[in-house]
């Protein structure tokens, strides 16, 4: 992940999060980072989620908080499978009550999630699945995407 881009991903996750949960003054806000941890796309996943927490350290300066606030990362492994990536952000946002979450690694795995982002109102900032479709045709107002897609990698390449 580019550093620009990993700034970038921390404080509009920063920003994005800390603005509406002022009132809840205290809390921890939490942050589901959701990758392939096993699988053909391990790699990947591992340079995100190193990228991610070196991302936010260096946009709190070291400290971890935003507007007082502890930030809280939660990991979770997608297995590169599209149905557990859906069960796993789903988990994050009823069961441990993120509040912005980021991932997945692999393209399918993340259009499978979109719906669940919408579903529960919540932030999902995708990174570095490519597949045009998720912030194209299957695209709703809760996806973000920090990086390139596959028409932008399609171009570069001809």
């Amino acid at each position: 992940m580019h550093r620009r881009n990993l700034i970038a991903l921390a404080a509009l996750a920063a920003s994005t999060i800390a603005a509406p949960l002022v009132q809840a003054q205290g809390k921890d806000i939490k942050i589901a980072i959701i990758a392939s941890k096993t699988g053909p796309l391990e790699a990947y996943a591992k340079q995100t989620i190193v990228g991610f927490h070196m991302g936010l350290n260096y946009a709190t300066g070291g400290t971890m908080t935003v507007a007082g606030r502890k930030l809280v990362v939660i990991e979770k492994d997608d297995q590169g499978k599209p149905d557990v990536g859906k069960a796993a952000l789903a988990a994050a946002y009823a069961d441990e009550k993120v509040d912005i979450a980021v991932g997945p690694t692999a393209s399918p795995v993340a259009l499978a999630m979109l719906p669940v982002a919408e579903e529960y109102k919540k932030i999902l900032l995708v990174e570095p699945a490519v597949a045009d479709s998720i912030t194209g045709d299957k695209w709703n107002k809760y996806i973000f995407r920090t990086g390139r897609n596959s028409s932008q990698d399609a171009a570069a390449n001809a």
